[in-house]
């Protein structure tokens, strides 16, 4: 089930309509627990069983965990082993066979490896760092091992962030199950706002640019201008349609009475490569940072060669988790020597430039290696990223190349404009809140307007 479709409309005016009837805290998560699964298994029932699976594994260890803390180790062990097995198994376990067997085949050796005939589970890696989190923290002692299995339950669960985020902490949200809600208006009245703003950034922007993107990357050899707008395309798209997800999430968690974080804080006014990371999916990158660079020693290591090579390991891991392909590997290889350079130059995490010359400066650089990263990621295959390059090497003056890239780029801009509009209709001042109405009534009318019959899924469904 997805968000863009009616039968989530349909199931949402259900569950939100019993949800504040019943009243009860326990009863409420119960509800939402059960909501969750049908959300999850709308498609693939089976899916469930797997989440389910996470879910069971970290709750018994935890509980073990607090019963023999001398053993905690051996628990924690076990919750890794059992989640990232399940996650290695779906999502990576064809990529690696495959792999293996091209380079066995390049020795001389020619085998057949098994290949899982399954549908990657939508959104496995997002639960799969959500769920983890709960066990590191209580093995940290950062967070009480609960015995409630509800509740944790309807953590891992909760339907409006599962499948794409964002990756929500259990120190921030189990206090949240497990306190009592109230309906208050003024939660609903900070809610819409947000959820008006996600649909209009995936249905008009998102889903509309995605014909062009789609169609400049299918070209074998698409020419430098063409690739240049392609690419600028697809950064507006990736980012309206996951950012988009992440306001329509936030916005149906806040009217049931919870809050997430926020997963994007402008990620396009970047000025280095520390800062896009501070910006972007944030709630990766922090997990990320503190599950994985932190505990490998991080910036704790005396010798930098050392502390590059974790920063390098780390951003390896972060771009093999968006996907069981080179690509994406490269894609995260490429960001960690731009972080590793960054360092290397002496700027350091927090570096901040001087003067506004210095400051376009720095952010003019990072857009243009931004772009290049989502070239990078959005390439069919190595094959034919290497065939782009080597075509696009010099600027096409071919006219049809042109027109096509001014239509595109012109169709962009307009799609654009109302962005400003959009964040009026969140804003909290006397002249937003006037102009929200309207704003709103102008915003539908967009969606009505571009909003295709068959919705495209969310870009990070297949994470």
């Amino acid at each position: 089930m997805i968000f863009t479709s009616f039968d989530y409309l349909y199931f949402f005016i259900f569950v939100f309509s019993c949800y504040w009837t019943i009243g009860k805290r326990i009863y409420q998560n119960i509800l939402l627990l059960v909501a969750s699964y049908i959300f999850y298994g709308w498609i693939s029932p089976w899916f469930c069983s797997l989440l389910a699976a996470s879910t069971i594994v970290d709750y018994f260890c935890g509980r073990g965990m607090k019963r023999f803390p001398n053993h905690k180790k051996r628990f924690l062990i076990i919750s890794l082993l059992s989640n990232l097995g399940i996650l290695g198994v779906f999502k990576y376990f064809n990529f690696f066979t495959e792999n293996i067997s091209i380079v066995l085949d390049q020795l001389g050796l020619h085998l057949s490896p098994p290949i899982l005939q399954v549908v990657l589970p939508v959104g496995i890696s997002f639960y799969t760092f959500q769920t983890l989190s709960y066990s590191i923290d209580i093995y940290r002692g950062k967070l009480e091992a609960r015995t409630n299995f509800i509740d944790l339950a309807a953590f891992v669960a909760f339907f409006p962030q599962l499948v794409a985020g964002p990756i929500e902490r259990a120190t921030n949200f189990l206090p949240q199950l497990e306190k009592e809600r109230t309906w208050c208006w003024v939660t609903f009245d900070k809610a819409w706002p947000l959820i008006l703003k996600g649909y209009f950034k995936k249905l008009v922007i998102a889903d509309t640019i995605a014909t062009f993107v789609n169609q400049i990357y299918m070209i074998n050899h698409p020419g430098s201008l063409l690739l240049f707008i392609g690419t600028t395309a697809f950064a507006i798209q990736i980012f309206t349609d996951f950012s988009g997800y992440t306001d329509i999430a936030r916005g149906t968690a806040r009217l049931f009475g919870f809050e997430l974080m926020r997963n994007f804080n402008n990620p396009y006014l970047a000025i280095s490569p520390s800062d896009f990371w501070r910006r972007w999916h944030i709630s990766l990158s922090s997990w990320i940072r503190d599950y994985l660079f932190i505990p490998l020693g991080g910036s704790r290591h005396h010798n930098r060669i050392n502390t590059f090579i974790v920063i390098m390991i780390t951003m390896t891991l972060c771009g093999l988790w968006h996907g069981a392909a080179w690509n994406f590997v490269l894609w995260g290889v490429f960001h960690g020597l731009l972080l590793v350079i960054y360092h290397m130059l002496g700027l350091g995490g927090n570096w901040q430039p001087k003067g506004w010359l210095q400051t376009g400066s720095a952010w003019l650089t990072m857009s243009c290696w931004t772009l290049l990263g989502w070239f990078i990621f959005r390439s069919p295959s190595l094959e034919w990223m290497v065939n782009a390059l080597n075509i696009s090497s010099s600027l096409t003056t071919h006219m049809e190349a042109m027109v096509a890239a001014t239509k595109v780029m012109l169709y962009i801009i307009i799609l654009c404009m109302p962005l400003g509009l959009v964040s009026l209709v969140s804003g909290e001042g006397k002249f937003q809140r006037i102009a929200r109405i309207p704003i709103s009534l102008l915003l539908l009318l967009f969606i009505v307007i571009f909003h295709k019959e068959t919705g495209m899924d969310f870009i990070y469904f297949q994470f």
